[in-house]
């Protein structure tokens, strides 16, 4: 099975360096890495064409004029843009253990999506490893909040995977798999979600009630999350009221969705 990894950034082409690095060390490589770029400037577009030049697989380069926080139209203008019949996506402010595109290959299954957990960094580290490009694993391990979610375990993964946080709302965007079919079957994302919060979680409870089964990795698929100021929360509202409207009326299809994108 062949696979694309989406990174999804906007304008800190600092912590994107440092997440390409750890890509180019995984042990297994995707067939292509796309760029889903909600609207950088410059600086981004002169990293990622520096490191097209170094990766082995196609680099790509998705982005759209910076219209506010778009996530969901830039998630799907790249989901449409990827050739591979699995996406893992991720956001561009993590670092990837060396066995993280291996760890979410060997846990796909047939009808079914994933979603991963985090560890989250101090702000000290933090500014260490983007000043010093260092992504050793066991230096992050030994300095992050979460310590338990740095673990890998691979055992424990089968075993907690349809036990372990199984409401389809509790997932976290930066850290997901979805067959591209099942994407298309709902439409993706749903574009009415702009601003911070809620556009993953309510993909996946459409694709819960389309019949996709949720599956946790745990114990694999291991990220660690650079420290950052929060985005702003002013859409909270709306976007919980949106949630809301798709668990109540059991939705499975996002009127604005990935049709929006199809050639």
């Amino acid at each position: 099975m062949q696979v694309s990894l989406s990174i999804s950034t906007y304008n800190w082409p600092a912590a994107l360096e440092v997440c390409l690095l750890s890509v180019l060390s995984q042990t297994v490589m995707p067939a292509e890495v796309l760029i889903a770029d909600d609207g950088s400037g410059e600086a981004t577009s002169q990293l990622i064409a520096l490191y097209q030049a170094r990766f082995p697989v196609p680099l790509k380069h998705i982005w759209q004029a910076d219209e506010g926080f778009q996530l969901a139209r830039i998630r799907n203008k790249t989901i449409v843009a990827a050739t591979q019949p699995y996406i893992i996506q991720i956001d561009g402010d993590v670092i990837l253990h060396p066995r993280f595109v291996e760890d979410h290959m060997r846990f796909s299954r047939s009808g079914c999506f994933v979603t991963g957990s985090r560890v989250l960094m101090r702000e000290t580290l933090s500014h260490e490893v983007l000043a010093t490009k260092n992504t050793d694993v066991t230096l992050l391990r030994k300095n992050s909040k979460n310590f338990f979610n740095s673990l890998h375990m691979p055992w424990l993964s089968a075993l907690l995977a349809h036990r372990y946080k199984k409401d389809p709302f509790d997932v976290k965007g930066c850290n997901m798999a979805f067959w591209k079919a099942d994407l298309e079957k709902v439409n993706g994302y749903n574009e009415a979600f702009t601003g911070w919060g809620r556009e993953d979680s309510e993909l996946a409870i459409r694709l819960v009630n389309a019949g996709v089964r949720k599956r946790f990795l745990k114990g694999g698929g291991i990220m660690y999350h650079i420290h950052h100021r929060e985005a702003s929360r002013g859409r909270e509202a709306e976007n919980d009221r949106l949630l809301a409207l798709t668990r109540d009326e059991k939705r499975t299809y996002a009127e604005a969705g990935l049709s929006r994108h199809a050639s």
